[in-house]
């Protein structure tokens, strides 16, 4: 889905109280002549590409992270791909627009300036054109909330998936509780439609701790840890295709239990259970039905007389 949001950054004019603003930030007073603002949408309450949204409260919390960062290109640590000063941050309600979820759209709203330098036109000119239009933010978040269970992601991991359905709700991850923010960045295709998000979590393989904003690996380590989550991916898809066996199996006996209950929900009934309960119920409906193989003795102290009608 294409937002109709226009997310471009756009010019402003340059009010005295906006460049005393901006003077917090500088080493020597500028004037209005000498400095190039405009305005960007960071990130919003939308699901994105991610199958992952910000909560109303972690915009609010954001929005004062955001002051005073730096803006780059494609999240480059290179100090030459700085390109702009974030110097107000303000969380934006539309309450003529829904999300998908029928929320109030709400979006953070960056202010930002640059010099104008004969090295910033080029960008300058390109932003009022609008070719450096999207936007993403880099920042860290403590939770990663399941939209259909609200079991945390990081912490304690469900068995639903992204993307996938349940009980008629798009399963998605709702981001709770920002920790810190980085940046944010002009790029190509930002995850979140409308701007763009990067996002990062403290504690990212449940090695550093909350005030760690990074790591650095040697090669040897980067391919183990690359072999380990390839492993752990292929056993994850193992386990959600046992799951999907044991739904089937799940619904199918509540269907036959209960002649009267539609497909719909039986399946809204088991989506939201983990493999445990589905094994649990999937084998409470087979006993409760009595179902047994055709050809199974139900005493099993004559089996063999039984079977020996079938010899040839």
């Amino acid at each position: 889905m294409q937002k109709s949001f226009d997310a471009a950054p756009r010019a402003a004019a340059v009010t005295d109280e906006l460049l005393g603003e901006i003077n917090r930030f500088t080493r020597k007073p500028l004037t209005a002549d000498e400095v190039y603002v405009f305005s960007v949408l960071l990130c919003d309450n939308e699901i994105d590409r991610d199958y992952e949204r910000f909560s109303v409260e972690s915009l609010r919390a954001l929005a004062p992270m955001m002051v005073g960062r730096t803006a780059l290109l494609n999240h480059s640590p290179d100090a030459e791909a700085q390109t702009a000063r974030t110097f107000r941050c303000t969380v934006v309600t539309d309450e003529t627009r829904r999300t998908s979820l029928g929320e109030p759209y709400t979006y953070l709203q960056a202010l930002c300036y640059m010099p104008r330098i004969p090295e910033n036109a080029a960008r300058i000119a390109e932003i009022d054109a609008g070719i450096k239009k999207e936007a993403s933010v880099g920042c860290a978040v403590r939770r990663a909330v399941c939209s259909i269970c609200g079991a945390d992601e990081r912490t304690a991991p469900c068995a639903h998936r992204r993307g996938r359905v349940y009980g008629g709700k798009t399963c998605h991850y709702v981001l709770e509780e920002p920790t810190d923010a980085y940046e944010w960045s002009f790029v190509a295709v930002p995850a979140q439609r409308a701007a763009g998000v990067m996002k990062r979590f403290s504690d990212a393989v449940g090695a550093l701790g909350e005030k760690d904003r990074g790591v650095r690996l040697s090669a040897k380590e980067a391919r183990a840890l690359s072999e380990e989550i390839a492993a752990l991916r292929r056993r994850a898809e193992a386990g959600e295709r046992y799951r999907d066996a044991l739904e089937q199996k799940a619904v199918r006996g509540l269907l036959q239990a209960l002649p009267a209950l539609d497909a719909k929900t039986a399946k809204a009934v088991c989506a939201p259970l983990d493999t445990e309960a589905l094994a649990a119920l999937a084998g409470a409906v087979r006993e409760k039905q009595g179902l047994v193989p055709q050809l199974l003795p139900q005493d099993k102290t004559d089996a063999a007389a039984h079977n020996a009608r079938f010899k040839l």
